[in-house]
């Protein structure tokens, strides 16, 4: 007999997503293929501290306990349509929305211009029911040919590619849920990068930087802190003195969980690095308390980079950029480059090889004689 039982997944905030365990695994409706989870939507506190947090666990479990119990007579019966049901009534536009809130900083902004794309797509709604590849494969077309929001002229080809890779992000996100029948985001083919030129800065003109007052204090603190370890604005921004760490022999790291990947580094950081920091704080404190990600501290930055008598289009992810070639050039293997920056796949790293290639091949062509 098929026994329905209730568990928990952790999610974030301390939270866990309730949802029923089929074993063995029943027939999908949809695709007749085995499933076993079905997600209710319902989440409980972990560690409940407070009266109000207990009693909203005791309410939500006996909510889930109720469902468990009907599902369990449903399939007793053989009545399994009832997956269905909650796709028909989920809409996936509003289910992107909750996955917009999840994000911060300058991930957030990606997820709501994703979102702004889907509803003018979707006209603001879509059931999870009617999303199909062929469904997928038609966003995808619309996002190559949609004008850009700011200025009216076409999308650009990375940024199609990273709204639409938010838009299979959420797909993969609503099938682990339980809201999709078939795993959509990996039949669905994605948009092809087009290679760009990654702006940054030489050692010379980063000393020039360095050199020039900022409007912005902390910003400038933060960008060099970038150049010197290859930090992303958002792993910076949510840095904490815990994370900071001094070993044995007296050398500096920091342990942190990047907000773009989630996988925790480790990275050893210079002595440079670690002076720019400043007294150190609480242990649960930012260690950039007033760093911020807005367009107007983005105007003091280019205004900054301007006054230093530099004319690139700089931005302060160019300072990861010049940290990574700066590396290559001075002689690290691409290897470890792709390990400092917490690369994945060694392929990301190889853009970097290709601007040193270009300085090499640059460099031979100085020397020139009358023969």
């Amino acid at each position: 007999m098929i026994k329905v039982k209730l568990r928990r997944k952790p999610i974030s905030d301390g939270r866990s997503s309730l949802y029923l365990d089929f074993y063995p695994a029943i027939p999908h409706p949809d695709t007749g293929k085995p499933t076993r989870r079905e997600f209710l939507g319902l989440y409980v506190f972990n560690k409940p501290k407070t009266i109000v947090d207990k009693d909203q666990n005791k309410e939500t479990i006996s909510l889930a306990e109720g469902i468990r119990a009907k599902r369990q007579i449903d399939v007793q019966q053989g009545a399994y349509g009832f997956l269905s049901d909650r796709q028909r009534k989920t809409c996936f536009v509003a289910y992107f929305k909750q996955q917009v809130a999840k994000r911060s900083g300058s991930n957030q902004d990606n997820w709501t211009s994703a979102l702004a794309y889907l509803e003018a797509f979707t006209g603001g709604t879509i059931k999870m029911s009617d999303l199909t590849v062929k469904k997928c494969s038609e966003f995808r077309e619309f996002l190559l040919s949609a004008p850009n929001r700011r200025n009216g002229d076409l999308l650009a080809i990375n940024s199609a590619l990273s709204y639409f890779n938010k838009f299979k992000s959420a797909l993969k996100d609503a099938f682990s849920d339980g809201l999709l029948g078939t795993d959509i985001n990996a039949r669905a083919a994605s948009i092809k990068p087009e290679e760009t030129s990654r702006e940054f800065l030489t050692l010379e003109e980063l000393q020039a930087v360095a050199s020039t007052e900022c409007a912005m204090p902390v910003l400038k603190v933060a960008a060099i802190f970038s150049a010197l370890t290859g930090l992303r604005f958002s792993d910076i921004e949510n840095l904490t003195w815990s994370e900071v760490r001094q070993s044995a022999n007296g050398k500096y790291s920091v342990q942190f969980r990047q907000q773009k990947t989630q996988g925790v580094e480790v990275l050893p950081i210079p002595e440079q690095a670690h002076e720019l920091l400043g007294q150190r704080g609480e242990p649960n404190s930012r260690v950039f308390p007033d760093l911020s990600y807005s367009a107007y501290n983005n105007r003091l930055l280019k205004q900054w980079i301007k006054n230093a008598g530099i004319t690139k289009n700089i931005t302060f992810h160019c300072f990861r950029h010049t940290y990574a070639t700066l590396q290559l050039t001075e002689g690290t293997d691409i290897y470890t480059v792709s390990k400092l920056l917490g690369h994945r796949e060694l392929k990301t790293t190889q853009i970097y090889a290709k601007i040193v290639d270009q300085k090499k091949q640059d460099a031979s062509e100085r020397i020139k004689l009358k023969l």
